[in-house]
């Protein structure tokens, strides 16, 4: 089997708008979670969001900056930073050998939102704006590929707050048929009255307005969570492909990936996220006391975080293992999260640190994970797993290891 390596990041977060600068802030507890402040949102029973304001004049030409959203501008300079980390220059590559896979979840709600209404205020006139609709899903991986003439294997996935593991996955079973490397990961960005209104009826958004204390994963205190936008572009790339190049040292490998689905509600069965976890190990053939730390999915929904917690108790042990989230600075950013945790887990790695999990001051009973608080810390990290479930029964576990592990 061919190895998938990452050998360049991306990053587009509410804490920061570069790979260094978002860990950065992760490790020093700097928090990108604060009053909505793109549309006015008094009225509504949601009040925060991890917001990114950025210009994306300089990245999107004029015409496709009215016919995108800022989930395809999120993802246009994440795919920049993450092609000039890997010092890729897609002109110079034979035009097949780069391929692009990603995620998303709300299929542009922005855009759609605004063409909507163009449709109420210019009628007919507008319809087929209205139509283009439909494809926003497929956009982010379609924007990639006509900007830099990739002509690889193209794909999307939508699995909600798993699709930037998924994708991720998938981009490894894509080295496997051949591809040598691809741009994968993902972006989101529901900041628009349409697509805060959408997520309302999950009862799953906390309604606080303090920062602080609206995100309190696997807290006492916990009462649902912050969304956010943004999210992480990654270069992975077989190993050989790499070496051959000259790529230097890569961040690491994606040696396991598991994906299941939970049965119905009702059902009596329980759900399936153990199952995940222990697949994903399996794939990458590592025992769970070879693991050093869990990246959580984090839900802040106490129903939700005791059944994670249960699952990484039940594989791992009690207390047995370093858990952490750092989306916890940043918001739930749904298909962008995946790949954001990714980024923080080779970061751990190289640096040998675990970031903490904000604001969170007691464990809710049952619990019964080592959670990561208050500091960073130090730790030798050579293997690390990451969790993502998404709305609808969808779980995914990624399991990544250092160079050389």
């Amino acid at each position: 089997m061919r190895s998938a390596v990452v050998t360049g990041m991306g990053v587009m977060a509410p804490n920061g708008l570069t790979t260094d600068a978002y860990w950065s802030a992760t490790l020093d507890g700097k928090s990108g979670i604060d009053r909505i402040r793109r549309f006015d949102c008094s009225a509504y029973p949601v009040s925060l969001a991890g917001e990114i304001t950025f210009d994306p004049v300089d990245l999107v030409p004029g015409r496709l900056l009215v016919e995108t959203s800022t989930m395809s501008h999120l993802a246009i300079a994440a795919a920049e930073m993450a092609l000039a980390d890997a010092r890729i220059t897609p002109a110079e590559l034979p035009e097949y050998e780069l391929g692009v896979v990603t995620a998303n979840a709300t299929g542009g709600v922005e855009f759609g939102q605004r063409e909507l209404q163009n449709l109420w205020t210019n009628g007919p006139a507008h319809m087929s704006a209205y139509m283009s609709i439909a494809w926003f899903y497929a956009a982010t991986t379609g924007q990639l590929s006509i900007r830099h003439k990739l002509r690889g294997h193209c794909g999307v996935v939508v699995t909600e707050q798993a699709g930037g593991l998924d994708a991720i996955g998938h981009a490894r079973r894509v080295l496997r048929q051949g591809q040598r490397m691809v741009l994968a990961g993902g972006t989101e960005s529901a900041m628009s009255p349409a697509g805060i209104v959408a997520q309302i009826p999950t009862r799953r958004l906390s309604t606080r307005d303090d920062p602080g204390r609206a995100y309190l994963p696997f807290d006492a205190d916990a009462s649902g969570y912050v969304p956010g936008e943004g999210g992480a572009i990654l270069i992975v790339e077989d190993a050989g492909s790499a070496r051959d190049r000259g790529a230097g040292t890569p961040y690491g490998e994606i040696s396991g990936y598991a994906a299941t689905f939970d049965p119905r509600p009702g059902s009596g069965r329980p759900p399936a996220l153990r199952r995940a976890i222990e697949s994903a190990l399996a794939d990458a053939g590592v025992t769970p006391g070879d693991v050093d730390v869990v990246f959580a999915d984090a839900a802040g929904v106490p129903a939700l975080d005791a059944e994670e917690a249960a699952a990484i108790s039940a594989v791992f042990g009690p207390h047995a293992v370093p858990v952490t989230a750092p989306k916890a600075l940043t918001g739930r950013i749904y298909a962008g999260a995946g790949a954001l945790d990714v980024v923080a887990a080779l970061l751990a790695i190289r640096d040998g640190v675990l970031p903490p999990t904000a604001n969170v001051t007691e464990l809710a009973p049952g619990c019964d994970i080592d959670l990561v608080r208050g500091e960073p810390r130090s730790a030798p990290v050579r293997t690390a797993l990451v969790l993502a479930r998404g709305n609808g029964g969808f779980n995914s576990a990624l399991v990544v290891r250092g160079p050389g592990a």
